[in-house]
């Protein structure tokens, strides 16, 4: 493995022998499921779903390990104070899904204000400032890193990680992005960034172990993720998605919640809740929350924007002011500077994640134009 030094906690754990399995199916005619060792736990664990608005950042502590699954946004600065809020002194692994801002945005803040012993990414390569950023904070802090693969489980302290996904990747940065599952003592939970239906099914066509007591929603508890036989193969008892309060994506869009509530499974958000900590002691688990989220929730229709100041000419506007328009980000900005030129608004569904429901929203707000 790709930077595990000695004083690494990270340990890789290594799969049964194929030899040894090929001589038991000669000699008795079967296998036995393997057995894998349970990792003995004491004392508690805590993980934080922090509130970082459109965007992720889940942290994991225990009496042994400390893990940071995704980083928040770019613009922000809010993962680090919180981080320090809770006592979090060094890191031993952070792990950045996949290199959309709103997932990596703050992990070179997070590597120069702490101790962090190894990074995670997916493989994908990104162009923009933010990926940027985080390349050269983990080269600058000499810190560890690893492209993680299905199959691969690892131990950091009582903490044990099963990769669920990528098996490869395709270039697409949601279906590469890094699925896991968490177990401390028998209470497991499941990460699975951005990833969407068709990785879903892939990971249901490869058979990978995604059953946990807890499901992080896939892409912010969009519809593109989250389908219906997936949920009821990981089997969640608690649902728990990040998103910005009245986000300009719907998230979460109703028909997953509305699934989810038909499944009679309890769903928290960081819209409503703000900052989810469940705690566990290996065996049962708590969910702190400031307000359950109940019930049938209606979607309500994008309010359009007013207009501020004077259009922005996508085909002349800096990366600056590209980003004062609505749905575009950093990276959806470093995209529309790469295409030009465009010969309408309507030319803007060539940016990925643009689809008609986001230029309905665009051409609503009046901002963007083409002179």
């Amino acid at each position: 493995m790709v930077g595990c030094s000695e004083q690494q906690s990270i340990v890789p754990i290594e799969p049964p022998n194929v030899e040894e399995v090929v001589e038991q199916i000669e000699e008795e005619g079967e296998v036995e499921e393997v057995d894998e060792k349970r990792i003995a736990v004491t004392g508690e664990a805590t993980i934080h779903f922090i509130d970082v608005g459109q965007g992720d950042a889940t942290l994991l502590m225990g009496p042994n390990f400390t893990v940071l699954i995704d980083a928040g946004r770019h613009e922000r600065n809010d993962v680090v104070p919180y981080l320090q809020s809770v006592g979090v002194s060094e890191i031993d692994l952070v792990v950045g899904t996949h290199p959309h801002a709103d997932h990596i945005g703050q992990i070179d803040k997070v590597i120069e204000a702490f101790t962090v012993k190894e990074v995670w990414m997916s493989g994908d390569a990104h162009t923009t400032q933010t990926f940027d950023r985080v390349l050269s904070a983990i080269l600058d802090h000499d810190v560890d890193y690893y492209e993680p693969r299905a199959g691969e489980q690892f131990d950091i302290g009582s903490l044990r990680i099963k990769v669920v996904n990528p098996s490869k990747l395709s270039g697409d940065f949601h279906e590469g992005s890094i699925g896991l599952v968490t177990t401390f003592g028998e209470v497991s939970i499941l990460f699975t960034g951005d990833a969407e239906r068709q990785t879903e099914e892939a990971m249901l066509a490869r058979k990978e172990p995604v059953q946990a007591q807890i499901f992080q929603l896939g892409h912010h508890g969009s519809s593109t993720s989250n389908i219906d036989r997936f949920i009821k193969a990981v089997n969640p008892e608690v649902t728990i998605y990040s998103a910005g309060v009245d986000n300009s994506y719907g998230h979460p869009h109703a028909e997953v919640i509305e699934r989810l509530v038909a499944m009679d499974i309890p769903v928290y958000g960081t819209p409503d809740n703000g900052t989810i900590i469940v705690t566990t002691d290996g065996v049962s688990y708590t969910v702190d929350a400031q307000v359950k989220k109940v019930g049938k929730i209606e979607k309500a229709e994008p309010v359009p924007k007013v207009s501020a100041g004077p259009s922005i000419d996508i085909n002349t506007a800096s990366i600056e002011e590209l980003q004062r328009i609505t749905n575009v980000g950093e990276e959806r900005a470093q995209q529309i500077l790469q295409l030009r030129p465009f010969k309408s608004i309507d030319d803007l569904t060539r940016v990925n994640g643009i689809g008609a429901g986001r230029l309905k929203e665009i051409k609503a707000e009046g901002l963007a134009c083409v002179k």
